[in-house]
């Protein structure tokens, strides 16, 4: 940041925009996050994530047609067709269909920016996401869904983690596993698709999993792992905001590759407990 006091640049709109992304995909690590690792869907993410590109081009096409349309709801939506795809599927077949409906959301989202080659940049920017470029209405809605899967977390947490752990046991003990992994599934996928404005689609999964996967090796404890997953995207992001303010470099890519060393120093952590 040339010329600029590190005070004077913390004050800024764009600056404070990004340390709120940050705070907000720091909860969605500790929530989302954890209960994909609980759930061993770790993939939906990747498959969410870039389906929702797919959505989004669409929403765009749509518009270019005098159809009102918002990208980010055609996003939503076609991620959280990709969770009910996975729900649907059989456990052993959970990752062939979200792979299979990865390749075809790919495909579509393709096709449909041939269509609109002079609105493309829109779709690609999910696609790479920059913390700075966060607008107020980004944070609005983030901050929205964040909350609202915060509640729907609180609200199912017991039979969340009932389904997530022992899925056979929970229909025995008389539980709607099928529903309830629905709705697990889709608030996966519905916080894979909030991050995208501010990682993309690349990096989502290392903020989204990373945190999570890393506390899981560390933490002794369920309550733990939702904490250790916070503090650890949290740390990361502002780590990627601090060195982007020395050197002309994404605070994504930062955050992410520190989320990611951090996991693997975790595994190296337990090997040495002897765990």
């Amino acid at each position: 940041m040339p010329d600029m006091e590190i005070s004077e640049v913390l004050v800024q709109p764009y600056m404070l925009r990004a340390i709120a992304g940050i705070i907000l995909i720091a909860i969605n690590a500790s929530v989302a996050g954890s209960f994909t690792i609980f759930r061993n869907v770790s993939f939906l993410v990747a498959g969410a994530s870039h389906s929702a590109l797919a959505g989004a081009a669409l929403f765009i096409l749509l518009g270019v047609y005098g159809f009102p349309a918002n990208p980010l709801i055609g996003a939503l939506l076609f991620a959280i067709a990709t969770a009910f795809v996975a729900g649907y599927a059989s456990k052993e077949e959970t990752n062939t269909a979200i792979g299979i409906s990865f390749a075809m959301s790919m495909s579509l989202a393709i096709l449909f920016i041939s269509m609109i080659r002079e609105y493309a940049a829109k779709v690609w920017s999910l696609l790479i996401g920059d913390l700075f470029l966060l607008t107020y209405e980004d944070l609005y809605l983030i901050t929205f869904v964040t909350f609202l899967s915060l509640m729907i977390a609180l609200l199912f947490y017991k039979a969340f983690l009932f389904i997530s752990f022992d899925s056979e046991g929970a229909t025995a003990f008389g539980l709607n596993t099928r529903r309830y992994n629905y709705l697990l599934l889709s608030l996966i996928a519905i916080s894979a698709v909030m991050l995208l404005k501010g990682v993309g689609a690349i990096l989502v999964f290392a903020m989204l999993v990373a945190p999570a996967a890393a506390s899981n090796e560390l933490a002794s404890n369920l309550r733990d792992v939702f904490i250790y997953a916070f503090i650890i995207a949290l740390v990361s992001g502002f780590v990627g905001i601090a060195i982007s303010f020395f050197f002309e470099v994404s605070p994504g890519a930062i955050a992410s590759l520190l989320a990611t060393t951090i996991y693997f120093f975790s595994l190296l952590a337990r090997r040495f407990r002897g765990d």
